[in-house]
């Protein structure tokens, strides 16, 4: 049974993510489960980048991020749709299996986009997260 469900969605392509968040209610439906929505925002830099964003810029990121995430949820499930919204901030995968970990998360859905050798060097997201999670994790082509 898949009763506590992670999707995981990228905010700068939405159009692409849509059949993420379907998927995921999906299998919440099947088990009745709980629904948990996650994006991941990268930190802004450090040193001498940091020094070109206002002092709450990250704050605001947050924010934001956590409205846009409300908002596509509601706009591709529907406003009845009960599910909990987690803006994370830091390494994807990283933040990803936290998450997951601390949620005791049962199947976590994510996308992956088409691979390029690069993708098979360097391993996205999606692959990270596949190898090191500890609960199954069903990727979604697009």
């Amino acid at each position: 049974m898949k009763k506590n469900v992670l999707a995981a969605v990228d905010l700068t392509h939405l159009e692409d993510q849509k059949h993420i968040l379907e998927e995921a209610k999906r299998f919440v439906d099947l088990d009745g489960g709980t629904l948990n929505v996650m994006t991941v925002m990268p930190p802004l830099g450090g040193g001498w980048v940091s020094t070109w964003f206002k002092d709450d810029a990250e704050e605001n990121m947050l924010k934001e991020a956590d409205k846009a995430l409300h908002a596509f949820v509601t706009n591709t499930l529907g406003a009845e749709t009960k599910a909990r919204h987690i803006v994370g901030h830091g390494t994807v995968y990283e933040e990803i299996l936290e998450m997951a970990d601390r949620l005791s998360i049962d199947l976590i859905v994510m996308g992956a986009h088409r691979p390029e050798l690069r993708d098979y060097l360097l391993g996205p997201n999606a692959a990270r997260v596949a190898r090191h999670s500890k609960c199954s994790v069903y990727i979604v082509r697009e």
